[in-house]
């Protein structure tokens, strides 16, 4: 009986000291890269967790639980994201830019179109064009594909977003986005964070977690992440973001969200 307790109460440790761990990973990671890394770990607490118990009443040991915020990040990360079938606001497009009539491609035609209204939502310093469906609350997936050209940004931006002058991307501007520029890669932090991703992926997928105020960036093709924006309080609509400087398209699609 002593060494089934010894036993016990070493298992119970090495579980705290798991938990321990992954509540400090929380705090900087996203819930998708933290189900990621972890989900065989969690499937390795459960089934220690359930050893713990003893048939013995007499025994006055008490059943270890997990903490309600373990548990909390993997009930979330379960969900289903919702897969986001983007289409443009040509209303939002520079005039510089030319959306597709399926509203599904976006390029930068050189061309400056002299439009007779000012709907006010119009980008009118900035190459930049926003979706047309703006997001409030839940879990959103998406994707663009940018294949030979090497001028773009991609992210989510408040609908307060500036649209007469020069568009500031960053958080504090109400923009969470990463750009490729040439051979530069970086998030839009401050100061910006360099991502040192090789080769630089050509087809990004967007998560926006709304609740947690999170937003993160995935290649694609690999699944592999390449930035996390995390810990923020949205309080307004978001909209996918695209900003766009070369004269080839920009395809938006909804892809599969990589881990879901």
């Amino acid at each position: 009986m002593e060494k089934n307790l010894g036993m016990i109460e070493r298992k119970k440790k090495s579980i705290q000291a798991d938990i321990l761990k992954l509540q400090q990973q929380m705090d900087q990671k996203d819930s998708v890269v933290f189900l990621k890394e972890e989900a065989g770990l969690k499937r390795r607490v459960h089934d220690e967790a359930k050893s713990l118990s003893v048939i013995d009443e007499a025994l006055p040991i008490e059943k270890f639980t997990c903490p309600a915020s373990f548990k909390m990040v993997f009930s979330e990360t379960s969900d289903d994201f919702k897969q986001v079938s983007v289409t443009l606001d040509a209303e939002t497009a520079h005039p510089e830019l030319q959306v597709s009539e399926n509203r599904k491609n976006v390029r930068q035609n050189g061309n400056w179109v002299h439009l007779r209204e000012d709907n006010g939502k119009r980008f009118m310093s900035s190459p930049c064009v926003l979706g047309s469906e703006g997001f409030t609350s839940g879990r959103h997936y998406w994707e663009a594909e940018m294949r030979n050209f090497h001028g773009w940004t991609l992210g989510v931006a408040a609908e307060s977003v500036e649209r007469r002058g020069w568009v500031k991307r960053s958080p504090k501007a109400g923009v969470w986005s990463i750009r490729r520029s040439g051979e530069l890669f970086e998030a839009f932090t401050c100061p910006a964070t360099s991502l040192p991703v090789r080769p630089i992926p050509n087809r990004v997928g967007v998560y926006l977690i709304y609740e947690s105020g999170t937003v993160s960036f995935y290649d694609a093709d690999t699944k592999s992440h390449l930035h996390t924006f995390n810990g923020y309080k949205f309080t307004e609509k978001l909209y996918p973001f695209f900003w766009v400087r070369g004269g080839n398209w920009m395809r938006i699609g909804s892809g599969s969200a990589p881990g879901v």
